[in-house]
């Protein structure tokens, strides 16, 4: 916490993980491109900012907590953010 009371963002990279068969360069844009987005917030407004925007494709209720937040990358690729 910062003193007047406001939270800090830790400066930490989001790790992105390839499942299944993806290409290097195409695991490479994706981490490059996510590696400063820390909250569920920033992503949004980072697919917000694409050309043509990108929007939530589906949100996955894992359990009460957890929900894992689809958002297509490419044009066969999508990103799945697990969000607590």
């Amino acid at each position: 916490m910062v003193g007047d009371g406001r939270r800090t963002v830790s400066p930490r990279t989001v790790p992105v993980r390839a499942v299944g068969p993806i290409a290097p360069a195409v695991h490479a844009r994706a981490t490059a491109e996510l590696a400063h987005q820390h909250t569920l917030a920033d992503v949004l407004a980072w697919a917000r900012a694409q050309s043509p925007p990108r929007a939530v494709a589906e949100i996955v209720t894992q359990d009460e907590y957890t929900h894992d937040v689809v958002i297509p990358f490419d044009g066969s690729h999508f990103l799945a953010f697990d969000a607590t």
